[in-house]
């Protein structure tokens, strides 16, 4: 068995990559600019929604299931509109901030398909071997719940397969760099 401190390098490495690679193709190929709509009429839907406090919305609101069922909540319903609104607090975005949780998740990321890996595979396994054990857990870590909230938050089918592809790509990369770099 493999100590997971003997993987720090193989983890940090793959993190670097992954936050590297993951800002070009957000900064630089920008397919993903057209996930996002304006909203119409923009200025007054704002004005309306000023002073909301950041959180997380459902509308309509249902206290309990009976309340979903009630002929007013129905109606409600049908008339809409039905949605769910993230706000966030005013400002410019916290860039700095997000950045550096990107790359703690990055690196928990690589310390969680690590784990795996070295509770599975012994010094001296085949570069593909690893390849696929890493690959394998850091995708279903990069993309599987996008699909969740397709399902449940309603979130663009393309939308989800975008993002999974980027997960896909992220968890090429650190399978690559495990395979790479896997103890001897």
């Amino acid at each position: 068995m493999i100590s997971i401190v003997s993987l720090w390098m193989p983890i940090v490495v793959s993190a670097l990559f992954v936050f590297l690679v993951s800002s070009v193709m957000h900064m630089a190929l920008k397919y993903h600019k057209a996930d996002y709509r304006q909203l119409p009429d923009e200025a007054r839907q704002i004005e309306a929604l000023r002073g909301l406090p950041p959180g997380y919305y459902n509308f309509p609101y249902c206290t309990s299931m009976k309340d979903m069922g009630s002929p007013e909540m129905l109606d409600k319903f049908r008339r809409g509109p039905v949605g769910m609104l993230t706000v966030l607090p005013s400002g410019p975005p916290a860039m700095g901030k997000a950045l550096g949780l990107w790359f703690v998740f990055t690196l928990v990321v690589g310390v969680l398909a690590g784990y795996l890996a070295s509770r599975t595979l012994a010094p001296g396994t085949h570069y593909l071997q690893v390849f696929r054990v890493v690959g394998c857990a850091s995708f279903m870590a990069y993309s599987l719940a996008y699909f969740s909230d397709a399902i449940w938050k309603m979130k663009p089918w393309g939308m989800t397969l975008k993002h999974a592809i980027d997960g896909l790509v992220y968890g090429l990369l650190t399978a690559g760099v495990f395979g790479w770099l896997w103890p001897q």
